[in-house]
This record gives C-alpha cells, structure tokens and sequence, in this order.
C-alpha cells in the first residue's frame, strides 16, 4: 500500500491501548472507533478529536476507509467479530486470547484463509527486549538441553474487577479466569520458550477467593515432547501483585525473568561480568526505552508490527494458528482438573 493504513479498533477497554498505537504510528490513520459504551466513545473523542465512533460494528464495516481492524472485544466474541470483518474485507489484530477454545480460532484461521485477510494476535510480551534473548539461547543451544521450566503469574484482582462488565471470570465470555485471563500470555511464552510441543498437562484448580464461575487459581504439571518438564501456576489472590516468573533450565545454564525484567543469567565458562552486564541491560522495558527512545514496546509494537504486515502485504508476527497452542494448554489444564486425569495431547 502506498497510502497510510486506515485502522479501527473495537471494544475500548484494552482497545485503548490499541488505538493510541495507531493514532501514533507514522503509517496509520486512526479512522474510527466502536463501542456499546458511550462514556467510553466520548472519551477517546476527546483524546482522538477527528476519530468517528460507532456503536455499530456492521456499519464501521462498510467504512471504505478502515483497512485493518483490532479486535478488543470480550474473548468470547474474538472470532465472531473477527470473521465479520475478514468477511467485509478487513484485515484484523485480535486481542488475547485469540479466542477461548479451539474450535473458535480455527474459525478466524478458516476466515483468513479463504478471504485473503491478514489476521495476527496479540502476545506481546513475546516481544519484550529479554525474551527474545531468552529463546536465542534456547534454540541456538546456549543452554544446552533444556532440562525443565518454572512458570508463575502471581497477580491480584479484586470483586470489583470481575464484576466490572459482567463477563470477567465466566465460562461463556471469558473462557476461564486466572489462567485463560491473565495468565494466557505467560502461556504462550512457556510453549514458545520451552521450543517443543506439550505431551500431557496434569492440573487442579480452585477458586479461593472471589465470587466468580471459573478458577482463581491453578497448579499445573505440563510434560514436552523434548522430555522436559515445567511447572505452571496462575493466580489472581496474590494480594497485592507478585511477579510473572519465568525460569528455563538447562545443561549449560540457567534464566529466569520477572516479565520484562532479566533477574538471572548464568552459563558454564561465562565470566561472571557478563551476567551482571546482562541483568543491566536487561533489566526491565522502562529502562530499556530510557537507554533508546526509539524502542517500540508492548501494544505499540503489535499494532505497528500488524500496520506494517498490511502495508508491506506480508503476515504480522503471531499468526491465529500459533495463538491456538496456548488457548489447547489452558482447555486441557481445566479439562485435567475437571476429570482428576492427567490431559495427553495428539
């Protein structure tokens, strides 16, 4: 494309974040925003003066020029909203997870398969400055085998937050709750990490502290075809907010992060220094932007990683199919710890 990309986002809760990184990009053109809620249509008015609003997707959709639209809607209704706009001839950004089962992300994979569109997913905390170098020192063998994993999403949520909107912590809507809400980015980062598919997932879950339908907490075992092992716990009680840990072991090293931030950086026959030079650098997005400005980070890249894909006719940088290896993990930890079985994958 030779013009700037006309981009639309729909649902402004996290939507937000997608339209200010449109509405920033140099190769966008925020053209419109969509939303039932009127307070929130008036304040990105007031934040995006020439923005238009709608609270009708189907007639945002007949907009000739929106060419890509961030779907940011509950996570139940990704793949409707994302295939009604393939269908009108959209290309969409699909918030996480890509949708809460299976069966509903290959629809959005069918979808971009027979119309043309591009669909890509948002996990992008794949795109966290140490992440990246964590799974480089996976795949080019640094670490030697890996051996096992450590995952945790200690984070706090309180009554108020799922009973904001009415869908938050419900099987229909949200797909799970600790796990599939706010852990599902850490899931991504386990399987794409651990650089091998899942054999079996052995779980429990419970709700300890919040009236909600899903789960607050879960304990998972989770078996690799490599013959590694991980453990993974997601929580939303961890009152007041904890840590995302990540940790990958192996027979020549040792990482682990808090997130964004490199917390330990240790291999056979590397001097000391350069661990402590590591742990500097890398030692959380804030101070790396601090360090370089010009640093895109967290939604911002997502979204100008997806303009980009449509205006350069290339695939954005997580497509539905490698979403949908997260969102399999999380229905087999609740399926696990629904039947006390342990879960074995194809």
């Amino acid at each position: 494309m030779s013009k700037k990309v006309g981009y639309a986002v729909v649902g402004l809760g996290v939507g937000m974040n997608h339209a200010r990184a449109a509405f920033k990009s140099e190769n966008a053109d925020l053209i419109a925003v969509c939303d039932l809620n009127k307070e929130r249509l008036d304040k990105a008015k007031e934040e995006f003066s020439e923005v238009l609003t709608y609270t009708d997707i189907d007639e945002m959709l007949k907009n000739p020029d929106v060419d890509c639209v961030s779907i940011a809607v509950p996570s139940g209704m990704h793949a409707d909203f994302a295939v009604k706009a393939m269908k009108a001839g959209k290309n969409v950004l699909v918030e996480k997870p890509v949708d809460i089962t299976v069966d509903a992300a290959m629809r959005i994979e069918k979808a971009r398969l027979e119309t043309g569109m591009k669909a890509g997913v948002v996990h992008q905390n794949r795109y966290n400055p140490d992440m990246p170098l964590m799974h480089d020192a996976v795949v080019s063998g640094k670490i030697g085998k890996v051996l096992f994993g450590d995952f945790s999403v200690k984070w706090y949520r309180t009554q108020e937050y799922y009973d904001n909107g009415g869908w938050r912590g419900t099987w229909a809507m949200d797909g799970g709750g600790s796990l599939m809400n706010q852990a599902v980015h850490t899931v991504d980062l386990m399987q794409w990490l651990m650089n091998s598919d899942v054999e079996s997932v052995t779980s429990q879950t419970a709700i300890y502290d919040h009236k909600i339908e899903t789960e607050d907490f879960t304990a998972s075992l989770i078996k690799f075809k490599s013959g590694a092992v991980a453990t993974f716990i997601s929580t939303t009680c961890a009152y007041p907010g904890i840590c995302t840990g990540i940790g990958v072991y192996g027979t020549n090293g040792s990482m682990e992060a808090d997130q964004d931030q490199l917390k330990v950086w240790k291999f056979k026959g590397e001097d000391e220094s350069v661990e402590k030079e590591m742990l500097e650098k890398y030692r959380g997005n804030v101070a790396l932007a601090a360090l370089d400005p010009t640093l895109c980070l967290g939604h911002n890249y997502v979204v100008e990683d997806m303009i980009c894909a449509v205006r350069d006719d290339r695939d954005p940088g997580i497509l539905p199919m490698e979403a949908i290896k997260s969102v399999r993990i999380v229905n087999a930890v609740y399926e696990s710890a629904r039947t006390g079985k342990t879960v074995f994958f194809d």
